[in-house]
């Protein structure tokens, strides 16, 4: 654990210019919505929790600055400062390998702009599950630039629907917003034929969700 932390520590200091160009670069794109030492501390602050897992370090700072933009327009979305014009939707399992990203990425397929789709963990892996990057990629979904993501609470609080799969109480409870548990099977491990099956599950699930959020959005159908 300490190899690990001192690690976490050396890229930090390696990567702090890199870094502190992420944040210019979100303190301009959330200019009149957040000052810069907000997003400063959202940059580092999401650099040292994706390091804490990451195992390669070479793509770090681009996985930074992709789920630091995320998580501080989630924040916007949150306070109203930007526009939440379509539903959001958050699915959290244990690791965010497996479950939650195929409830993702499956949902933004159908859905075509008419959902926002995001995921996380509770306590995210190192990286997603092989079988399920190999059955999305046959239902036709790039998981290539996708990692797992911790659960935070700024990405909570932007949700209209979380969707919970096999990580109890961990995520936290707000009001006005719709909370569902589907009871899916864990994918770690699984071959392919497993993480098939478990797509499968998922695909039925999320499509029935889709109808539910856009029903009352005719044009969007």
């Amino acid at each position: 654990m300490t190899e690990h932390r001192d690690t976490v520590l050396t890229g930090l200091d390696d990567d702090t210019a890199v870094l502190h160009r992420i944040s210019e670069d979100l303190t301009t794109k959330f200019t009149g919505i957040f000052a810069a030492e907000t997003v400063e501390r959202y940059v580092f602050e999401s650099y040292t929790a994706l390091a804490r897992t990451s195992r390669i370090h070479t793509y770090l700072a681009a996985t930074t600055a992709r789920f630091a933009a995320d998580r501080l327009k989630a924040l916007a979305q949150a306070k109203g400062a930007i526009a939440h014009d379509v539903p959001e939707v958050l699915f959290v399992c244990v690791h965010n390998a497996g479950r939650s990203q195929l409830a993702a990425a499956l949902l933004a397929k159908h859905a075509r702009g008419a959902v926002n789709v995001r995921s996380a963990g509770s306590q995210p892996a190192s990286e997603l599950e092989p079988s399920i990057v190999a059955a999305l990629a046959e239902a036709g979904v790039d998981l290539s630039l996708e990692f797992p993501k911790p659960l935070t609470d700024d990405v909570v609080r932007a949700a209209d629907v979380v969707v919970t799969m096999g990580c109890g109480d961990s995520c936290p409870i707000y009001p006005g917003k719709q909370y569902l548990d589907w009871t899916i099977q864990d994918p770690a491990g699984a071959d392919l034929a497993g993480a098939r099956k478990i797509r499968d599950d998922i695909d039925l699930l999320v499509r029935e969700l889709l109808t539910e959020l856009t029903a009352t959005q005719p044009e969007n159908q």
